[in-house]
């Protein structure tokens, strides 16, 4: 379909007769949601001996919850278009209270493993509930709800880190699931209570083959990134798995291309308003986890080494938690610059203080408070560019193809976290220092190599500005009238 379509959608408009209950459901449930991402943080060292294998094995615990997520944000926001994103929402949630309570019960790795599979896969939730949020909420309350419930992505994994340290501190590891399972049962009696079922399914034939060929593709390319700076980026697996799964994802391209009914419509996609969004969040997403990589770990590096600070676990996450509050407090600012400057500019900007974060914190890498400070300005920008991602997608799909639009552009985040987790553990792991000798040897980053890294994070948020740059103003359709069936337009044209 050109950029200059127009296509005329009748999308049922069921405001929340308690708007604001709905959209605290809906952030409640990203909340636990991309709590599951870091939940796991503070245990990870002591995996091999409490599920009793290898290091290289309990890695997968990890890794297994972002493959799962990120394949499941463009499938669940497709199943939403068709089956309606309330419906989508609830599975959502099922699976999140599934899947922990799976890993509670968990033991030893494989019963672990899937449990964090299904938690994974609840991180569909976001996407669908960003989409639901501009049909239940009035016009005056859209543009700030869809920016808090974006901005759960980094404020869960945000919080997640000192809340489980404490979690742990406090009790038995496996009390880390259960307290996930809880949340999740409450925020399932939060959407069934609070959150209108809106009529907007568009029933369709699920496309299948679509399905399992993305999933194949992006699960060989992102084990391949992720693994990267364990396996070497030139080592025969690393290269194997990469190439893999772009073979497979331009294969699986070609064919939907060619598919009446296709998971994602790549032409739809193709518009320049959606690429270059998508890109944008490609870059953006990783500066993201950039700081949530290094910060953490330069937190907790003992004094002696002369750019170490000495934290604990628990400090360091509670030195970062400030920065993850930022993202959601900025929610209204950023709905509020999206409506006076567009959310173009509303994204450059964001892009361009996340790049300032990490130069100031180039200079301030000399105490904890400095480098929490640091991390603020960082965490304000990912909470504005974050916002105004959405925005910038929805108003360039058609109304039908809403869940889809930002289940993808949930994905591309999802890649620049991913490409950024891979880049930083090559910095780090290739400039390090060795403490101590023997058996009780340690070796951590230089402070060169987290100079780098935020260097490249600066770097990726001015990519992230100038690919926001190029995106063509679009003129977004008029908001549905409180009630009944309004035709909604969805127009993308180039300015």
């Amino acid at each position: 379909m050109p950029d200059s379509a127009v296509t005329t959608d009748p999308i049922p408009n069921a405001p929340a007769a308690r708007p604001l209950a709905a959209v605290v459901a809906l952030c409640s449930g990203g909340l636990a949601a991309a709590l599951s991402q870091t939940m796991v943080i503070p245990i990870q060292g002591e995996l091999p001996r409490l599920l009793d294998s290898t290091a290289a094995n309990t890695a997968w615990v990890v890794t297994i919850t972002l493959l799962a997520g990120a394949v499941t944000m463009p499938v669940s926001g497709r199943l939403a278009d068709m089956l309606g994103k309330q419906r989508v929402l609830v599975a959502s949630t099922l699976l999140l209270v599934a899947g922990s309570v799976v890993c509670a019960l968990a033991d030893s790795l494989a019963p672990m493993l899937v449990g964090r599979a299904l938690q994974g896969l609840a991180m569909g939730f976001i996407p669908v509930g960003i989409a639901l949020l501009r049909e239940i909420v009035p016009p005056h309350l859209a543009g700030s709800s869809v920016a808090a419930m974006s901005a759960t992505l980094g404020v869960g994994g945000a919080i997640g880190l000192p809340l489980s340290a404490w979690i742990v501190e406090v009790g038995d590891w496996h009390a880390l699931f259960w307290v996930s399972a809880g949340v999740a049962v409450a925020v399932l009696v939060a959407l069934v209570l609070l959150v209108p079922h809106v009529h907007d399914a568009h029933p369709a034939r699920f496309d299948t083959v679509g399905a399992i060929g993305l999933a194949t593709g992006l699960v060989l390319f992102l084990v391949g990134l992720s693994k990267a700076s364990a396996w070497g980026w030139g080592s025969g697996r690393t290269l194997g798995f990469i190439a893999a799964g772009l073979v497979v994802l331009v294969v699986w391209a070609l064919v939907e291309l060619r598919t009446p009914e296709p998971l994602v419509d790549l032409r739809s996609t193709a518009r320049l308003p959606v690429l270059l969004t998508n890109l944008a969040a490609v870059a953006v997403g990783m500066g993201m986890m950039a700081q949530a990589i290094v910060v953490p770990q330069l937190l907790q590096l003992p004094e002696a080494l002369g750019y170490g600070l000495g934290q604990s676990l628990l400090a360091a996450g509670l030195w970062m938690a400030p920065g993850g509050l930022m993202m959601l407090f900025f929610a209204p600012v950023s709905s509020r610059l999206m409506a006076s400057i567009g959310a173009k500019v509303t994204l450059m900007i964001g892009a361009s203080v996340l790049g300032g974060g990490y130069v100031l914190a180039l200079f301030l890498m000399g105490s904890a408070w400095q480098l929490a400070a640091a991390a603020v300005v960082i965490s304000i920008g990912v909470g504005i560019g974050y916002a105004a991602m959405p925005s910038l997608v929805l108003d360039a799909s058609p109304a039908h193809e809403a869940g889809s639009a930002v289940g993808v552009n949930a994905l591309a985040r999802s890649l620049g976290t991913t490409l950024a987790s891979a880049l930083m553990g090559t910095v780090l792991t290739s400039s390090t220092l060795t403490l101590g000798a023997g058996a009780g040897a340690v070796v951590v980053p230089t402070e060169g190599a987290f100079q780098a890294c935020f260097v490249i994070g600066a770097a990726a948020a001015l990519l992230g500005v100038a690919i926001a740059a190029t995106i063509p103003r679009t003129r977004p359709a008029p908001p549905a009238a409180p009630s009944g069936l309004t035709p909604r337009e969805d127009v993308a044209t180039s300015a």
